[in-house]
């Protein structure tokens, strides 16, 4: 920090239109973001960054160690960073209703590619007739992670999902609406520092929490909470769908040949595993949507770097011919 006379650094524990609020060693404040923190492809702050603070003013966001981010909703293929600087990724989901294994692979994807390590939370455990055959069904289908069943109404697995957030770790939850986020975070800080709701007669969730916030927790720890998600799509997320599918891309890995689409091709490890009971072809179906989906969200964004490249040199080449024009007409 000794490049920035006088700044100090601050975390971002919520980012509001114009201000944002941080938490510094003078405790909260509102500063204002200057025009730095938005000068690159970051995105601006994002709850849970580190930025240096100056007066009233954050003067310069700090590289980040982790970043959950997906494709903004929409038509835009630009990145947002939901949560930044997390250890742990809490997906959430709830054992209400029938389990929705492809939604948790597709949040899983992100949280491996963030540079955090993902934790499933299945909530509502006390409205669940088998919890443990649920939650074995989540581990056999999101091999190398940790999934722990939860009530927030019976305290089952609260402690569990605390001890992951021990002093100085950082989480995020992140999941749709409904699946009792709201409910946890109110667990888990032992007050109501949340609001919750029932769910819809439907079934659908309802949005409870509107903004990305950074929360205390009593024994030291950190938690984002974060409003549900319509929308999680894939950004940049490669190594993180390895990591998801790590039995597929393993298999992927012994083909006879490289550019091998595990179909019809002699020596396709892929196959053989599936033929010997070892990989659920599901799990094959699910890692090649979730492939064609970031290749997609890939060539869009290369596609907007590009434009923006050519209307940058477009803006240059105008200012140079106005320059010139300038000069020669004072001559």
């Amino acid at each position: 920090m000794s490049r920035f006379d006088g700044a100090e650094p601050a975390r971002v524990a919520r980012v509001d239109r114009g201000r944002l609020t941080v938490l510094g060693a003078c405790g909260p404040a509102r500063v204002v973001p200057s025009a730095a923190l938005y000068a690159d492809d970051s995105g601006g702050p994002a709850v849970g960054d580190w930025v240096a603070v100056r007066g009233e003013v954050a003067v310069e966001l700090l590289p980040r160690t982790s970043a959950f981010t997906r494709t903004a909703a929409g038509r835009t293929s630009a990145p947002q960073v939901v949560a930044a600087n997390m250890d742990a990724v809490l997906v959430v989901d709830s054992l209400a209703g029938p389990l929705r294994l492809t939604r948790i692979q597709r949040y899983l994807a992100v949280a491996w590619g963030s540079g955090a390590s993902p934790v499933v939370v299945l909530t509502k455990a006390d409205l669940c007739d088998d919890d443990d055959a649920e939650v074995a069904a989540v581990r056999a289908d999101a091999p190398g992670t940790h999934v722990l069943a939860v009530s927030s109404l019976t305290g089952q697995g609260v402690d569990a999902v605390a001890a992951l957030l021990g002093p100085g770790c950082t989480g995020a939850m992140v999941g749709p609406s409904g699946v009792g986020k709201s409910s946890l975070l109110n667990a888990l800080t032992g007050g109501a520092v949340a609001d919750t709701r029932e769910v819809r007669d439907d079934g659908r969730g309802r949005h409870t929490t509107t903004a990305r916030q950074l929360h205390l927790l009593p024994g030291g720890g950190l938690l984002i909470d974060t409003p549900g998600m319509r929308e999680l799509g894939l950004h940049d997320d490669a190594d993180g769908l390895d990591r998801a599918f790590a039995d597929v891309a393993e298999a992927a890995g012994q083909c006879r040949f490289r550019d091998c689409e595990h179909r019809t091709e002699p020596g396709c490890a892929v196959a053989a595993a599936i033929d010997d009971g070892v990989l659920d072809p599901d799990r094959l179906r699910s890692w090649r949507k979730l492939q064609r989906e970031s290749e997609r969200q890939q060539a869009r964004a290369d596609a907007r770097v590009r434009a923006t490249q050519q209307a940058r040199a477009k803006a240059l080449v105008r200012s140079v011919r106005t320059s010139r024009a300038g000069r020669g007409a004072t001559r």
